[in-house]
């Protein structure tokens, strides 16, 4: 008998240890879920939207974090507005850059933002004339602005608001990124990837400028001091050269010293336009000498050449996934080639249309240049502002350029008129009727002193911005930038007159 009670209180001890010990495993296993929030304690992660979010964003965020989305860890989402480029974090975003951009036709160039956090999105500015947009929705029919100074397209890092979205979380990389990063990382414009394209005016290196150059030690340079830096940070740089390189150069013709090469070399001249009316001045041999020293230093031609089939072939350009067919016309007082000798591109309407429609069936941006009938007005006295208007000594200036238009072409440029002239937005393009002269020796008169250099942005094939850019020079014949002051009333006075 004593051997069973025993036995049956070794059988009771052994269940009662093996109770203790279940109750004290689950304790600890539900313990540790307990203060840990796992298990059956677990607590799912929850998202916490910062009041930084714009109601768009928050839409875009909670279409991501739904209520099938179970996450370990809370998250915290918010945004940041900074007048810089923000530094590339593994758990931030850069999700949008907005950009000022006012009226096409404003003269205004430059904002001041001391807060870049303040209310501005989707909100007009009405006291100081601008809006802010993203930077997506920026083309040519907008005038974009600085902002404190720097313009977003020359640097890239500034001259933008920059906004960032930041995910704060314990595990961002192993449940945050792989939910949100198809939709928050995104490319934006760099300087490698933004084409950037100066057009520019008359340039003739001759007559008095020949005089000049001997005065000044035979450095050609001399003429680019005080623009060179500017021309020659452009990807392409261009003007229309309307004399040829000839050792017969003096004061008295419009005919160039060989050694003015170097001036166009020191702006950086990628591409030399043809159609001027004073390239055979100086005969063929000069012309076509010419056209072998533009060759030898890597400059492209357009709208004209050695024989009538050359002049007509048009420019492509295939850069940064930007194609731009450059068309060149001479329709002018002379200058024109007809066969076998050198001269610039002769105007055919047959011509114009294939040419154009050719370039926008690949999908190019057309922009044609035309040597047109110049309109003369010069007044050494005070300012003659007739040929602001974009009136011509001969035929329909404005009806013509719009006509170009109309045909398909996207940016219609004048490059014969020796004064600046107005510009407008035309149809679904843009045109400006005379850019002035960029180099010549024409002092005496305050209009034929100043230009217009045109600066194209491009990014992805897409049409940015033409920055209108105006220049001037004196008695030195050292081309510079135009003043802010001066810069602004010229502008003024031509968009006054515009179309």
């Amino acid at each position: 008998m004593r051997m069973v009670r025993k036995k049956r209180n070794r059988v009771k001890h052994f269940f009662l240890a093996l109770l203790l010990f279940v109750v004290m495993f689950g304790g600890a296993f539900f313990g540790i879920q307990y203060f840990t929030k796992t298990g059956l304690f677990r607590i799912p992660g929850i998202v916490y939207y910062d009041e930084s979010l714009t109601d768009v964003e928050k839409e875009l965020l909670q279409s991501i974090f739904t209520e099938e989305v179970d996450l370990d860890k809370d998250v915290t989402i918010s945004a940041e507005n900074s007048l810089t480029k923000p530094e590339s974090k593994d758990n931030e975003y850069l999700y949008q850059v907005f950009v000022p951009v006012t009226d096409f036709y404003s003269t205004e160039t430059n904002i001041t933002i001391e807060d870049p956090n303040s209310s501005f999105i989707d909100s007009t500015q009405t006291e100081i004339g601008y809006t802010m947009i993203d930077f997506d929705d920026l083309d040519f029919q907008k005038k974009l602005l600085s902002i404190n100074d720097k313009y977003y397209l020359d640097n890239f890092d500034s001259g933008a608001i920059f906004r960032t979205i930041k995910f704060d979380s314990e595990k961002f990389e192993d449940e945050i990124k792989p939910l949100v990063e198809k939709n928050f990382i995104k490319t934006f414009p760099e300087k490698s990837s933004v084409l950037t394209f100066a057009q520019t005016g008359v340039t003739a290196l001759s007559r008095g400028m020949n005089a000049k150059l001997v005065a000044t030690g035979g450095d050609a340079t001399y003429f680019a001091t005080n623009i060179k830096d500017f021309l020659s940070s452009f990807d392409l740089t261009h003007t229309s050269n309307e004399s040829s390189f000839t050792t017969f150069a003096n004061s008295q013709n419009i005919c160039s010293d060989t050694r003015f090469i170097d001036t166009l070399t020191a702006i950086g001249l990628d591409i030399v336009e043809l159609t001027g009316n004073h390239n055979q001045d100086c005969g063929n041999d000069a012309a076509l000498n010419s056209i072998d020293i533009y060759e030898q230093n890597n400059i492209k031609m357009v709208g004209g050449g050695r024989t009538a089939e050359e002049a007509a072939k048009p420019l492509e350009i295939d850069e940064k996934d930007t194609h731009i067919t450059f068309l060149a016309y001479n329709l002018s007082t002379g200058g024109a080639t007809y066969g076998n000798t050198p001269g610039a591109n002769q105007y055919y309407e047959e011509n114009a249309i294939t040419e154009i429609n050719a370039a926008k069936e690949r999908g190019d941006f057309v922009i044609v240049d035309i040597q047109y009938y110049e309109c003369n007005a010069y007044a050494s006295e005070y300012e003659d502002a007739t040929c602001d208007r974009a009136n011509s000594s001969a035929g329909d200036q404005v009806g013509f350029f719009r006509h170009l238009i109309d045909l398909g072409a996207d940016v219609v440029v004048g490059t014969s008129a020796h004064q600046p002239q107005t510009f407008e937005l035309y149809g679904d393009g843009a045109i400006y009727y005379g850019l002035g002269n960029l180099f010549f020796d024409q002092i005496w008169w305050p209009g034929t002193t100043r230009s217009l250099v045109l600066v194209h942005y491009f990014y992805k094939g897409k049409p940015l911005q033409t920055k209108i850019v105006p220049t001037v020079y004196d008695s030195s014949m050292q081309t510079k930038l135009l003043d802010e002051d001066t810069s602004k009333w010229f502008l003024e006075r031509l968009i006054s007159v515009k179309p």
